[in-house]
């Protein structure tokens, strides 16, 4: 069917816990968003058949629009009339868990972490990354493949021509271990190559009877050079023929639909780099869940996406603390919270997953842990989000062994950063949208001129595979109705006195020039599709993109939030003295309108 003939288009997205179905349509010359339905999701026991929740999702969507979609046999009726049908329908999918990957490698912060970047980049989970320099010893590294029971494996090591006996001693480690797939012992664990070329027939001695073995180009040609595409459009296409298929009613889903089905995670990070194209912008995304966080960058062109997998709001929310720490937690809260009864909050979260805070005690406590969630999860993304992404992008040896912990090669760089957008329910369902607005400025505490924003009802990943079939629709759904924009951030970078004057912002049409002392946050009202030129004129020790001092003249964004203006310097430092702390909290909060008196 031509772009232009299609008027109706279904799209779903099986999560692990819900399946959600929106129905667009063509309005004169563009796309919206008509209704969205959901349902539980039905792969696991009773139904074992998610073709049950996508039935039910579809179905409150025909209830929802007075649109009939499915025919008495339950099958999709298409093409579309005016009244009945769709013309096309994708669907992506995280049920059962997601994509899990177990990764092996020779050097763990070369072609290890080349081979992560390329699995995360595919939209999977990295269960593990096995290499030389692990740590482990070999009866170690067998052992923990056999408990991993991945979804597949993907195999890196050495440069073209080069280093061949350790890629085939890995490799053999892999055999031994015989790893069983999620799926049960009937089906061979898929396994994907992509090592050195010059050990193709050794590999594939080595693994043949051991795995579904496939083989790709080298992710790591040479030194210089590494080459993600071929990898991880092999894992997507594993992904479809191994893990999909295998999976309870997924292949009749695979039937109905139009474009292959995706992984949720590799859907989002699809339309975010649509995005960053068409703007030629650099963008950062970010989706909080119960049980994990992705982050999601484009800078430069240049996409990685990471995913904490221990990092969530439901699940996950103990480990957040603990990783994060007590201290920092309660550093945002304007009152002191007993450790045992945080605790118990935290426990109660864990077993009742599914509950939201009834009171505005709970709701700034979970507020909280989201910012320290999110925050954990970006600097897992920037120590990932590294040098050496392009074709010749050089470093040497020294660098590459050098790379630290404290992300000093990271791509990011939050000064050049030009939009920052969040989804996940505690962002996307934020009883204020400032809420959402403060927790992204808290968390990843952008530097210069930002605009922020959030997905409305999480439609992000069914827009990422429409983006396969129709770009254009799913462009136009994306900003007209799943991007809500909070406004703009202005965050001059440095350090100050307390009082002092630290930026003033002058509005070149009405001359209106506003002074914020160090310290502060500010909340001017802005509305949405506003666009004023300022003039951001920081003091000497400040930074909002063109140096220390210097003056910078652009156009910013009003939304629903407006322009909020943040002193508090960068890197952002809270008080030391916890009553300070406490008092500067509260003044925060009031200052944005961040609660209700």
């Amino acid at each position: 069917m031509k772009l232009e003939e299609i008027n109706v288009i279904l799209a779903t997205d099986c999560g692990s816990t819900t399946t959600k179905a929106i129905l667009i349509a063509r309005e004169g010359d563009e796309y919206r968003l008509q209704v969205r339905g959901e349902a539980p999701t039905t792969v696991e026991a009773p139904y074992e058949d998610v073709t049950v929740g996508v039935r039910n999702a579809i179905t409150e969507v025909e209830e929802l629009s007075g649109r009939r979609l499915l025919d008495d046999n339950g099958r999709l009726i298409q093409p579309a009339t005016p009244t009945e049908g769709t013309d096309v329908y994708v669907s992506t999918s995280s049920a059962g868990g997601g994509l899990q990957v177990a990764v092996v490698g020779l050097v763990r912060r070369m072609t290890g972490e080349s081979a992560q970047r390329a699995a995360l980049g595919a939209g999977a989970i990295v269960m593990d990354v096995l290499a030389l320099d692990d740590g482990r010893l070999p009866h170690q590294r067998i052992e923990r493949l056999r408990q991993l029971r991945p979804d597949m494996i993907l195999i890196s090591g050495g440069v073209d021509g080069g280093e061949e006996r350790r890629v085939v001693a890995m490799a053999e480690l892999v055999a031994a271990a015989k790893p069983r797939t999620r799926l049960g012992a009937r089906f061979k664990l898929p396994a994907i190559y992509a090592g050195n070329v010059e050990a193709r027939p050794r590999i594939a001695e080595a693994l043949d009877e051991a795995s579904a073995l496939t083989m790709v180009d080298n992710l790591r040609p040479t030194l210089e050079q590494e080459n993600l595409g071929p990898a991880r459009a092999e894992i997507q296409e594993e992904f479809l023929r191994h893990v999909m298929s295998q999976a309870p009613g997924y292949s009749e889903l695979m039937d109905w639909v139009d474009a292959d089905i995706m992984p949720t995670p590799a859907a989002v990070g699809d339309i975010i780099q649509q995005i960053a194209r068409d703007q030629e912008i650099n963008i950062i995304g970010v989706d909080i869940g119960g049980a994990t966080t992705d982050v999601f960058s484009v800078f430069d062109g240049t996409f990685n996406r990471t995913v904490s997998a221990n990092l969530g709001m439901s699940y996950s929310v103990a480990n957040v603390v603990a990783e994060s720490g007590l201290d920092n937690v309660l550093r945002w809260l304007e009152r002191d919270i007993d450790a045992s009864n945080l605790d118990n909050r935290i426990r109660n979260k864990m077993i009742r997953p599914t509950t939201v805070p009834q009171w505005l005690e709970g709701l700034k406590l979970e507020q909280a842990i989201a910012r320290e969630a999110l925050r954990l999860a970006f600097e897992q993304h920037k120590l990932l989000a590294t040098g050496l992404k392009g074709v010749q992008q050089e470093r040497d040896i020294a660098q590459a062994f050098e790379q630290t912990r404290a992300g000093e090669q990271t791509l990011v760089d939050m000064m050049r950063l030009d939009m920052l957008v969040g989804s996940g329910g505690t962002l996307s369902h934020a009883p204020r949208r400032v809420q959402a607005a403060i927790l992204l400025i808290d968390a990843f505490a952008p530097e210069g001129i930002t605009r922020l924003a959030v997905d409305s009802i999480f439609m992000m990943p069914q827009l990422g595979v429409l983006a396969q079939v129709h770009p254009e629709a799913a462009r136009q759904v994306f900003l007209r109705d799943c991007l809500v924009r909070l406004g703009t951030c202005i965050a001059p970078a440095g350090q100050g006195q307390p009082g002092k004057t630290c930026v003033a912002v002058t509005f070149t049409d009405t001359g209106e020039r506003i002074e914020v002392p160090t310290g502060q946050l500010v909340r001017i009202d802005l509305a949405e599709e506003t666009i004023r030129e300022v003039t951001v004129d920081p003091v000497r020790r400040y930074d909002v993109g063109a140096g220390r001092g210097r003056a910078v003249r652009t156009q910013i964004e009003g939304g629903v939030v407006g322009l909020i203006i943040d002193t508090r310097g960068r890197p952002l430092q809270l008080p030391e003295d916890p009553a300070a702390r406490r008092e500067a909290a509260g003044a925060w909060a009031q200052a944005v309108d961040l609660y209700p008196d």
